[in-house]
This record gives C-alpha cells, structure tokens and sequence, in this order.
C-alpha cells in the first residue's frame, strides 16, 4: 500500500438514523472502490455496491486473519499477532473449516424453529412485565436486550443472573470509545468468565450447546472458551439492536407499520426487510488482501486493507429494484447482505429470524398504541459502536 494517507474519510456520520451516510449513495455511482482512511487511521479500500461486496466476501484471496487485519498486511515486520483461540471470525481455512463444521449442526433452521414456542414464551414473560411497570418504558432494558439475552443464555447454558456482568463486558468489547487497556480488560474478563463455564460444564453437564461442544472432544479449553464469548456476545447484541432499532424504524414509519398491523402474514417478509434496510454492522466488514489481484477494474495490492460497507451494498439499486432507499414490508425477497455472505456468513441468522419475528409480532399485537415518549431526535444512537442501534428508546402507550 502506499504510504500516502487518503484524504477521504470513510463516511461515518448519517443525518438519518434509519439510513447510512448520504455519501454511499454518490459513491457507488462514482467511485465504488475508493481508497479512504478508515475509522482507525488505518488507510484501505472501501467497497460499496451490493456485488462488489460480496465478491469479496466469497474471494479466499481476501483473509479474515487477525493478525493480518491488525499488522496491516504480510509485508509488515515482527511476529503477528495471534488470534484469540476459537474466534473463527478472525481466521481463514483451514482453521475456521474446522471450527465452523462443529457449530454448523448446532444452528440448523431445523433446530432454530424448534426453539420458536420457547422463544415465544420469554417474549410474552417479557411484555407481561413491560405492561406491569407501565409506561414510560425504555424498551431497550425493558425488552429487546431481555428477550434475546435470555435465549442466547438458556442455548448456551449460561447463568442469566450473570447476564449484567457479560453485557457490560460486551458493551465494552463492541465499543469504540474504550482504550487499548480497558479493551483488553475487558477481553480478558469475558475469556476468564467464559473458561470457568467451560470448566463447570466439563465437570457437569447439562443440556446445551457449550456441553455438547465440551463433550464432543475436538477442542481445547482455551477453543471453547472464544467460541463462547463469540456465540454469547452476537447472540444478544446484534438482535437486541435489531429489535429496538426496528421498532424505532416502524413507529416512524405508520404506514408501513399499520400494512403490518393490517396483514401479520407480512412479517416474514417485513423482518427480511428491516434486516436489508438498517443492516446493523455499522461501518462494515474488513478483509485484507493475500496477493495482488484485481476488484472490479482496479488494482488491489497484497497487504491492502478492503473495507466492504454491507449497509451500502443493501441499499444498491443494481440489486434491489423499486428504490432501496424507501422501507417496504412487502418487498418481494431478495438475498441481502445483512448477515454476511461466504464462509464467514452468520451462524445464528436463523436464530435472529426466529427472535425477530417473535418479538416484534407480540409487541405490536400487545401494544396497539405504543409510541416514541420522547421526540425522534432525542433517541440516543449507538454511533459509538460496532453494532447500530439505540442505547434507550423510550416508549409508552
């Protein structure tokens, strides 16, 4: 890469909170593969159209190696950096093959929807005690952090009277604001809680998926306890982002939500929508080059940081006819970037369906009424994470 530090920033600030930064829209009609100065000061290529992302996305060509994505490319000198153990995420084949082939069969649409009355059940819990306190609520504390932090908990065999430790450790994690030592204190906390798990199930288990994995004997502690942390972290924040932000997005959109109340056969199609539409991963997913290669027309150097915006790509209007830019719940499907796309795909995708469309048909049909207490612009977002969102949506009724 050259040492030239780009002078364009890579977008970041949005004027809509439903929406990603107005300049992905002239870039994917000007300047697709750009080169930029990322978040981090790193400098690397931002990828913005719906094709060009998920080429990469399928190219091995481009590494998901830690310590690739961390040094900056293979060129760099000194030892790299290794991955935390079990954080398939952050590795390449042959590595990550074997990781993701042992927890493929734990999320299987089979097993996901098997789950579907169980999670029904913790959301109507959930609403009971939403309508008990009354309104004012913040429906981020009150529900869409609740729901899919108890599931993730009951998968996984964790303790949810813990669930206040490993959220704020999370939080910590996901941020952007912590600096390199409370990061890696906070690291260090989520691996140490996650390994004396490992060890309580090894001694006794119980019915879940962090037994069946300690039990199957193909990794080590250190293995499970990353694998852990990984499933643990994605498997609430993400969606409880999802839950809040989508109902923010559907009270401010009331013809949309009143389709929705009109036909609740639409909510498979308005989750697949919401998903497209909001796509959460806030700046994107970052790949580095293993060689020279060619993207589209320009030339890609080995050890070149690729940033791939999966929010721009969702909102291309070369894939997604009738515009992209405008919710629509009825939207006919068509394949989104939402969870990804390759090896690296999400493995709980069918699980945040799951949770997603319970969670939000039950609280419409619960709450006829419900409503932002607090004016639009007064909603904290979460542009000080990885994940988008809301920090607090007060609601009432």
């Amino acid at each position: 890469m050259t040492n030239t530090q780009p002078t364009r920033l890579q977008p970041t600030v949005r004027s809509c909170p439903f929406d990603p930064p107005e300049e992905y829209r002239t870039l994917r009609e000007q300047d697709p593969i750009t080169q930029v100065t990322l978040p981090d000061g790193a400098t690397g290529w931002l990828v913005s159209r719906y094709e060009d992302v998920r080429t990469v996305l399928a190219d091995p060509r481009f590494s998901s190696k830690y310590s690739l994505l961390r040094s900056g490319g293979p060129e760099r000198d000194g030892a790299p950096v290794p991955p935390p153990p079990g954080m398939l995420l952050m590795m390449d084949a042959p590595e990550h093959t074997r990781l993701r082939r042992l927890l493929t069969g734990q999320f299987t649409v089979r097993r996901m929807r098997k789950l579907t009355p169980a999670v029904e059940k913790i959301v109507a819990e959930q609403l009971d005690a939403m309508a008990a306190a009354k309104g004012p609520v913040d429906l981020v504390q009150a529900f869409a952090l609740p729901v899919p932090s108890l599931v993730i908990c009951e998968l996984l065999g964790v303790p949810y009277a813990d669930r206040e430790e490993f959220q704020q450790t999370s939080a910590t994690i996901v941020g952007l604001d912590a600096g390199p030592e409370e990061f890696q204190q906070a690291q260090m906390a989520m691996h140490g809680f996650m390994h004396q798990l490992v060890l309580a199930k090894r001694e006794k288990p119980t019915d879940d998926i962090l037994s069946e994995l300690v039990h199957s004997g193909e990794l080590t502690d250190e293995e499970l306890a990353g694998v852990g942390v990984l499933l643990l972290i994605a498997g609430h924040e993400t969606t409880a982002n999802m839950i809040a932000l989508s109902t923010m997005c559907l009270l401010q959109n009331p013809e949309q939500l009143a389709a929705l109340r009109a036909d609740p056969a639409l909510m498979d199609s308005a989750v697949e929508e919401l998903l497209r539409y909001l796509t959460i991963v806030h700046f994107g997913v970052r790949r580095t080059a293993l060689e020279d290669l060619e993207l589209n027309g320009q030339q890609i150097k080995e050890g070149s940081h690729v940033m791939l915006s999966l929010a721009s790509g969702n909102r291309d209007a070369a894939h997604f006819a009738d515009n992209p830019e405008r919710l629509d719940v009825g939207r006919p499907h068509s394949v989104h970037l939402a969870f990804g796309h390759g090896i690296h795909q999400c493995l709980g995708q069918q699980l945040a369906r799951v949770e997603m469309k319970a969670a939000l048909s039950a609280l419409l049909d619960r709450f006829p009424t419900l409503r932002l207490a607090v004016p639009v612009e007064q909603v904290p977002m979460r542009d000080n994470m990885l994940a988008y969102g809301v920090h607090e949506l007060p609601v009432t009724w």
